[in-house]
């Protein structure tokens, strides 16, 4: 937090009416200053994104106001990633003059010790006495990390989501580049210049056969060969080589071997045959033609690719990254789930390798080397295209042409620490920054991009049929409230979903079952006295997994032994209530005992490349029923899928979240999207126990603008977003009624300075009161323009003396509001 930061780290000195509250305690009421008289920004139009913030030239710290002004064209402006909100002067030694540039990342003197810190500007208009200017210590790599619209873009960010500078640094340099790793290298031998005569090499094969050996393989070598293959196939030691080297009759190189993503055996099966298997047809053309006239251009240009599912929306994105690359630009591809990288690697690569692209793989669930030669080959150039989730939008690509962002509906773009950016945002502006063209696609796109065809903002292409004329699949939808339970509680399958299923299996196709929640049961419930097992760090209940025996907070991640009988009376009466993805599975190999079962969530994420072979293997048939959450909602491309069971459609739809209708219709219609993708048709069994409920009438008749309709109408008429953008402020800390009471008058004191800039709700314990030992309470803010009520929220944050055990969040644009 700001206050709190400025009063540890510069050691603040407040006024007596301030500093009570931290001196005397929670029993002393503090008294609050009075308010400043805050200039208040000129009413703007309803913004998607905030106007620049011009950057401000920073002072030093404690500087008198003689302070000389330093123009040395060798002086550089520094932001350290250590805690300051500002940037600070260094001068370049000379062996760095001419290397540093803009972007780079430097290490730095600061304080006691030394930092790293990114280089923002060259030259400085800080008035620094030029006796206190210290050298920077290091360039750590030669190329810039961060390109000037990246730059800009962090700019952004710290105005509009309210972040720290330091912390959006952190989090677009990945942790292997700021922790100074290096690319692997791999060792090389060679033929050495000294060349022995015939009579030489007779002598050497009687005195060491070996070594003879390896000089005559080198000798006829035309390129170097690895240490390790000459080691293999030559049948010889390490030190065989060393011996070698040392008598000059070999020479040891080193060139780089870069760690390449999804280049291994399961990339060949990711690399999907449907792509460029069908003629595009007149709206794949009209979309491709239409995207193409933005890129001519040069200019920013937004463009929603709603196109229903199976309708080659990908197609048209690669037609799009041909003509980019064409003309010598790079393209940024983002997904939502790690789950879709190697399908979308997968087919760009094989799409792509005639152009001679290098496309390489951007994601937190890679290993560290991995993330760095991905990094570096960008940084470099040679790389052209980046696939990836929400952070590689921050990939330091040079001449960006092209955004794509595949499923900009998905709530898994928005970051939920700080800094709490949304990736589809962030696409938007780093387009603009970069004059590029940025591709929104999605089946079902969010209301706010909708929104935003209707003010003009983006353009609206549409891709209404499937590919080679296939039919959506049909969707049927079972009223659970009919379904027999035999005493056993709610049917995990229904008998029209265990017909399906056992028909499927017959006909030798696949079918996808989807349920959005882990574990194997929701609760454990005591028959006899009432109790239920709950987290004690969160307000919420345990999770039962059967296949550790363990009861789980999928929240803060406490985990206890699952009771044989009740922890508080000993009853032995204990039911395991609701179903989770574990207790799917093991219902749906009853149905089908002889099948082949495999379950996909987060559970089995934790081993690196499971959910990649788990994804190879259902590609290649050798799984019959795939289980899981919502990683394989959507995107995947399974073509011998026909049926798809949504298991409980009413687990999103009864959410406290004004998105939960728009989250039920999206939800259904992507997971239905999965069925009938081949030459087969498909089928959509849904589960609920409200069939009427308007998003699931909605979905099962395909009726997008009908639904679109009536839900901004409804939106519009309780003043939700996107008609008006919505900030939500939390308050956390472990005592309940300390937090309860700063939140208050929080409330209070903004109302007076916000006056009508925004509309206050709250404050008021959000769904989940409590979460990894913290209470909780929230504020909204409803506001027209977020460049307007940010400078007051800040200045206000500087200003409020907030008790130092309470700590406060404030998220722009939120998405999730538990």
């Amino acid at each position: 937090m700001k206050f709190n930061r400025l009063l540890i780290e510069t050691k603040l000195t407040l006024k007596p009416r301030e500093v009570n509250v931290w001196m005397y305690g929670w029993n002393a009421r503090p008294t609050f200053p009075p308010i400043n008289t805050i200039a208040m920004p000129r009413q703007t139009e309803p913004d998607f994104f905030p106007e620049m913030v011009p950057a401000t030239s920073s002072k030093g710290e404690g500087l008198s106001s003689n302070s000389a002004n330093v123009t040395d064209s060798h002086i550089v402006e520094v932001v350290p990633l250590a805690g300051v909100d500002h940037a600070l002067a260094y001068r370049l030694p000379p062996h760095l003059i001419g290397l540093v540039k803009v972007g780079c990342l430097v290490r730095v003197p600061l304080r006691h010790g030394t930092k790293l810190g990114v280089v923002e500007r060259l030259g400085t208009d800080q008035e620094v006495p030029a006796s206190k200017v210290k050298n920077i210590l290091e360039l750590i790599f030669p190329e810039p990390i961060l390109t000037p619209d990246l730059l800009a873009l962090a700019k952004w960010m710290v105005a509009y989501y309210l972040a720290p500078i330091e912390t959006v640094f952190e989090t677009m340099i990945p942790a292997p580049v700021r922790a100074g790793m290096a690319m692997r290298m791999e060792r090389l031998l060679r033929a050495g210049r000294l060349a022995l005569t015939d009579e030489e090499l007779a002598t050497l094969e009687r005195k060491a056969r070996k070594q003879a050996s390896v000089y005559r393989f080198l000798r006829q070598q035309a390129v170097p060969v690895a240490r390790g293959l000459l080691v293999a196939r030559l049948k010889v030691s390490p030190a065989t080589l060393d011996v070698l080297v040392e008598k000059g009759l070999a020479e040891e190189v080193a060139r780089e071997n870069p760690r390449v993503a999804y280049n291994d055996d399961l990339s060949e099966v990711e690399a999907a045959s449907a792509v460029g298997k069908f003629e595009m047809n007149e709206h794949q053309r009209a979309a491709v033609a239409d995207i193409g006239v933005s890129l001519v251009a040069k200019k920013f240009q937004t463009h929603l690719l709603h196109g229903i599912t199976g309708s080659g929306k990908t197609e048209v994105y690669l037609q799009t990254i041909r003509t980019v690359l064409a003309a010598g630009g790079g393209v940024i591809y983002l997904v939502p789930e790690v789950a879709l990288t190697p399908q979308t690697v997968g087919r760009l690569r094989s799409a792509l390798a005639d152009t001679g692209a290098q496309i390489v793989v951007w994601h937190s669930h890679l290993a560290a080397g991995e993330r760095f030669d991905s990094w570096m080959a960008v940084a470099r150039g040679t790389a052209k295209v980046v696939v990836g989730a929400r952070s590689a939008i921050f990939a330091p690509m040079a001449n960006l042409r092209l955004i794509v962002v595949d499923e900009e509906h998905e709530p898994a773009f928005k970051q939920e620490e700080a800094p709490r950016y949304h990736g589809r945002d962030a696409a938007v502006y780093r387009a603009k920054l970069a004059e590029a063209v940025c591709v929104l696609g999605s089946a079902t796109p969010s209301l706010e991009s909708l929104y935003n065809t209707r003010l003009g903002r983006y353009k609206l292409n549409r891709l209404p049929e499937r590919v080679d004329g296939r039919a959506l699949p049909s969707i049927q939808l079972v009223d659970l409230r009919h379904q027999s339970t035999k005493g056993h509680g709610p049917a995990v399958i229904s008998r029209q979903l265990a017909e399906a299923l056992r028909d499927r299996f017959e006909k030798k196709e696949q079918s996808i079952l989807f349920l959005n929640r882990r574990g194997f049961s929701s609760s454990l419930l005591c028959r006899t006295c009432g109790f239920v097992a709950h987290c004690r760090n969160c307000s919420v209940a345990l999770t039962y997994h059967r296949t550790d025996e363990r009861l789980r907070c999928h929240w803060c991640g406490y985990t206890e032994p699952a009771p044989r009988c009740c922890p508080k009376c000993r009853s032995e009466e204990i039911k395991w209530k609701g179903f989770g993805t574990q207790r799917l599975e093991e219902s749906t190999q009853r149905v089908l005992p002889r099948a082949k079962i495999v379950r996909l969530d987060a559970d089995t994420m934790e081993k690196r490349h499971l959910f990649r072979q788990i994804l190879g293997d259902f590609r290649k048939g050798k799984i019959d029923v795939l289980v899981g959450t919502q990683m394989i909602a959507k995107g995947l491309d399974f073509p011998n899928v026909t049926l798809v069971g949504l298991v409980d459609a009413d687990l999103s739809l009864h959410q406290s979240d004004f998105r939960s209708n728009e989250r039920t219709f999206q939800l259904i219609v992507q997971v239905s999207g999965r069925a009938g993708r081949g030459d087969r048709a498909g089928e959509v069994i849904v589960q609920t126990y409200t069939p009427s409920a308007p998003p699931i009438q909605f979905a099962r008749r395909a009726d997008f603008d009908g639904f679109l309709e009536a839900e901004l109408a409804q939106r519009k008429e309780y003043h939700y977003p996107p008609s008006r953008r919505l900030i939500r402020h939390v308050f956390r800390g472990h005592n309940a009624e300390k937090v309860k009471f700063y939140a208050e008058q929080w409330a209070k004191r903004a109302e007076v300075v916000l006056k009508d800039a925004a509309e206050l709700r709250g404050p008021a314990p959000p769904p989940l009161e409590k979460i990894k030992t913290y209470y909780r309470y929230q504020l909204w803010y409803f506001v027209d323009s977020i460049t307007r009520i940010a400078p007051l929220l800040n200045q206000l944050r500087e200003e409020f003396p907030l008790d130092k055990e309470v700590l406060e969040i404030i998220d722009v644009d939120p998405v999730d509001l538990s």
